[in-house]
């Protein structure tokens, strides 16, 4: 899944010379014996301090690899590592959004990682990054790095209508705080009506899911009641808001709306935070993050997990130093160096205190635990690329029968998942 930089990070300019897929000729002979790994990172991923400092520390601890890493951008890249996959010069190590990894499995071009599981402490991988990773039940992907929504907040209205954040660890008192925050002119919330993640959310929090497999066939569900009472949940919370009922967070961009007006809340990564007082300087120091809160206090909202898998192509030259290579980088003295250097949440359980000290990132961590990915499998691709999902959201809250509604959405998700298998 594609995210913008999360928070505090410049665009990534590369400080090592870029090459392309891994070449015989460069490796083992010519290096002195060393073997070279050729990486695909997506841009912004990491910076390029950090990729500098992890490519040092990698050749330092194996002297018998160089690491040569060229950068990918997101626009093309599902066609571009599909042609790699099928070629016989595909790089060694390839960085894929974790709802890609299905689409990539399915085409039988990634290997098996099953049996690596244990030594890559699999044991507690975050489930939004780990379950797209496996196709058919065999784990291809290895989780890297996730990133989720939180709520940012303006302090100073809170403070206004004397409303603690940290007590908003349910939906009842996230309504009752909101519908405060509307009373003295501030604008309770920014929700935007075709924020179908955040739906998402609120749809896994009820026991519902935007599509279910049964006997190899996938089917919408967004007709399904516990989906039916997650949009009804959204519309509420829409409603104590000013948003667009027909368009999402990036129409208009919903960090300049924050930032131009007595907006007190908007669901956002905690880069959207960057954003915001970027276009008005004068909030710096006035925005926090909590959680989305969850029907009950002892349990977060549930949440996309976005974020990265790391994957090996079966036609890779290296797969040995390929998997070290990953084994190092998911490990735990570089996730947690990976986390506080760009406010990512790490990819396991009981790596999360590392981000303790970053409030954008720790809110994202708690939320990560209960986190959920799209359906995984290669046709929801073809579910995206129509995104029924928003139209059937915007008929909802202009008016439309629900019910109704959600029955032509699922129709429309079970016709483009079957036919993009």
């Amino acid at each position: 899944m594609k995210y913008r930089l999360l928070a505090g990070g410049s665009a990534l300019v590369m400080a090592v010379a870029l090459s392309a897929c891994s070449s015989s000729s460069d490796d083992a002979g010519e290096g002195g014996g060393r073997t070279t790994v050729d990486v695909w990172l997506m841009r912004d991923s990491v910076s390029a301090t950090f990729q500098k400092e992890f490519v040092e520390g990698f050749e330092a601890q194996h002297p018998e690899i160089d690491v040569r890493v060229q950068i990918q951008e997101w626009d093309g890249i599902g066609q571009k590592i599909t042609a790699a996959l099928a070629s016989n010069d595909a790089p060694d190590v390839i960085e894929a959004g974790n709802t890609q990894v299905a689409q990539f499995a399915g085409s039988g071009g990634l290997l098996d990682l099953s049996d690596r599981q244990a030594e890559l402490n699999g044991e507690d991988w975050l489930r939004g990054l780990a379950g797209p990773g496996s196709y058919e039940g065999k784990q291809y992907g290895i989780p890297y790095y996730a990133a989720n929504r939180v709520v940012v907040y303006r302090t100073d209205l809170f403070g206004k209508a004397g409303i603690d954040a940290a007590s908003l660890t349910t939906r009842e008192r996230w309504i009752d705080a909101t519908t405060k925050l509307n009373e003295g002119g501030t604008q309770g919330i920014y929700l935007p009506g075709q924020l179908w993640y955040a739906l998402a959310g609120f749809v896994w929090d009820e026991g519902g899911d935007l599509a279910t497999e049964s006997g190899g066939t996938w089917k919408g569900a967004l007709d399904t009641p516990e989906a039916l009472r997650g949009m009804e949940f959204y519309a509420e919370l829409q409603a104590l808001g000013k948003g667009p009922k027909d368009s999402d967070e990036d129409d208009p961009p919903q960090a300049e709306v924050m930032a131009q007006g007595q907006v007190a809340q908007v669901i956002s990564t905690p880069g959207g935070a960057n954003a915001v007082i970027e276009n008005n300087p004068e909030l710096k120091g006035k925005l926090g993050f909590f959680p989305i809160p969850g029907k009950t206090a002892g349990t977060p909202g549930a949440v996309f997990t976005g974020g990265s898998d790391l994957v090996v192509p079966a036609a890779a030259g290296h797969p040995d130093e390929a998997l070290t290579f990953i084994k190092e980088l998911t490990g735990d003295t570089w996730q947690k160096k990976l986390a506080v250097a760009m406010s990512y949440v790490p990819n396991r359980t009981t790596l999360a205190s590392s981000v303790a000290d970053d409030p954008g990132a720790s809110a994202m961590a708690v939320g990560a635990a209960n986190g959920h990915a799209t359906p995984n499998t290669p046709g929801w691709a073809a579910v995206e690329a129509e995104n029924p999902i928003k139209d059937y959201m915007t008929a909802v809250l202009t008016g439309g029968d629900a019910a109704k509604e959600a029955a032509e959405a699922s129709a429309d998700i079970t016709r483009a998942m079957n036919s993009g298998s």
